[in-house]
């Protein structure tokens, strides 16, 4: 059986993942991802608002044109879980194919979501959820599997299509997080298994971010002691408490919820997608808030709370909130601006549980945001954070776990992505034979 993987998105930057795998004359499309940065240097951007070829001409969503060099027929898009730059597409491109997404509960939920808010496009296809640990037949030859992995969003998996000539592994985004705040632990025994049955592991294709990073990557239980340390630590001063998080980062948002309780203030949760996000985890049951959290993502019922907090008084509340990378219109951007009811006075904290994405747009726009609270005299608590991708020992395991005969490094530019091409090389494979360091739109024929 011909078995093709065309690298459509995300082997040049951060964002805008979309990788096509053929197998014979079925074709899986893996993630469908928005380049987030490429939207937010633009003023008032509304991509619902956009067509499909606009978006891909300033580089905010994979260039999919070059599916029309690919035979067969795309039998499913396969988003690996609910992050923009994975799923940020969807609503541009799908309709394109004849065939259904499938994803995991909280991944499909989101879609659904994303799906209608869309202007421009009449998205139909069929929304099927699937679990981690399930599988699914994809034409006559090949099936669609399910590995649960741990990220800094819940119910991620990584995608394995088993085809006769081997499986191929999609393995964005993970970390190896044997004890999760929520969820399981990441699936460690079935990617052994995958890498020892049958033909094996034909194909990997990795999340190469921190491949620089020496030792493995913290469990989410260790980013939330070191918030609990933080917040102990300020739980006497009363006066203005903020944090701010990844909205989809539902275990760190927990946490938060939680520890403002143990330090005596309410918790809220203000902006859109702090209230998309949440509110969505809760209804399908994958986290219990108290009854009377309160999720406000509406400009005026947020202005109206934060009203509330300072004439009850801000020692009374934490508010959390989004703009952790200092995005333009986030709430935490607009309160360093002075532009909501809150006032951040001479020694209120600001606590950041979340890193700065590596991108220079976000990192232009974060340091911008800081210097705006500080100006205001907020002090900053930064770096109260663990990533959702794997370090270096990490990927030491996943290529022993594995074993695959070719490996593709992805979601990254070129340059870090030369980290990951040294890792696996001390691992015995070469680049140009069995490393593959491909750019934007290249296909690669792997058997005949």
């Amino acid at each position: 059986m011909e078995v093709e993987i065309a690298t459509i998105g995300g082997y040049e930057e951060v964002g805008r993942q979309c990788t096509a795998v053929r197998a014979g004359q079925d074709v899986v499309i893996f993630d469908m991802g928005l380049n987030l940065s490429k939207v937010l240097i633009h003023d008032n951007v509304e991509t619902e608002q956009m067509h499909s070829l606009d978006l891909i001409d300033m580089g905010a969503i994979p260039d999919d044109r070059v599916m029309s060099e690919i035979e067969g027929d795309v039998q499913a898009i396969v988003p690996t879980h609910g992050h923009l730059d994975h799923i940020g597409a969807i609503s541009k491109l799908a309709h394109r194919y004849d065939a259904p997404v499938v994803g995991a509960p909280f991944t499909i939920e989101l879609v659904k979501q994303q799906v209608q808010s869309e202007s421009k496009f009449q998205v139909d296809n069929d929304l099927i959820k699937m679990e981690a640990g399930e599988t699914m037949q994809i034409g006559d030859e090949t099936e669609l599997e399910f590995v649960n992995v741990t990220h800094s969003i819940i119910d991620a998996i990584n995608p394995v299509l088993h085809t006769p000539e081997g499986a191929v592994v999609y393995g964005l985004d993970k970390r190896m997080d044997h004890t999760p705040v929520i969820g399981d632990p990441i699936d460690m025994e079935r990617f052994r298994e995958i890498g020892r049955e049958g033909e094996g592991v034909l194909a990997y294709i990795e999340d190469c971010t921190n491949a620089s990073k020496k030792g493995r990557t913290p469990s989410e239980r260790v980013a939330r002691e070191h918030l609990r340390d933080v917040m102990e630590s300020i739980k006497d001063y009363d006066g203005g408490i903020v944090a701010t998080t990844f909205s989809s980062h539902i275990a760190r948002v927990k946490s938060l919820v939680e520890f403002a309780e143990e330090i005596g203030r309410e918790p809220v949760l203000l902006g859109r997608s702090m209230e998309k996000y949440s509110g969505t985890a809760e209804r399908l049951g994958f986290v219990d808030f108290p009854d009377d959290l309160g999720m406000y993502g509406h400009r005026k019922s947020v202005d109206r709370t934060f009203k509330r907090i300072m004439k009850e008084g801000k020692e009374n509340y934490l508010p959390i909130v989004t703009g952790h990378q200092g995005e333009p219109r986030a709430m935490l951007t607009r309160m360093g601006r002075g532009e909501t009811p809150y006032d951040i006075e001479d020694g209120d904290k600001v606590i950041f549980s979340a890193r700065v994405i590596p991108e220079p747009t976000n990192e232009g726009q974060r340091y911008q945001s800081e210097q705006l609270l500080r100006m205001q005299g907020a002090h900053i608590y930064d770096e109260i954070h663990v990533s959702g991708h794997l370090s270096q020992e990490g990927h030491y395991q996943m290529l022993d776990a594995l074993q695959p005969e070719h490996v593709f490094p992805a979601h990254q530019n070129l340059q870090n992505a030369a980290q990951y091409v040294d890792l696996a090389s001390s691992e015995g494979y070469t680049l140009g034979e069995d490393i593959h360091l491909s750019r934007n739109g290249q296909v690669h024929q792997l058997t005949e």
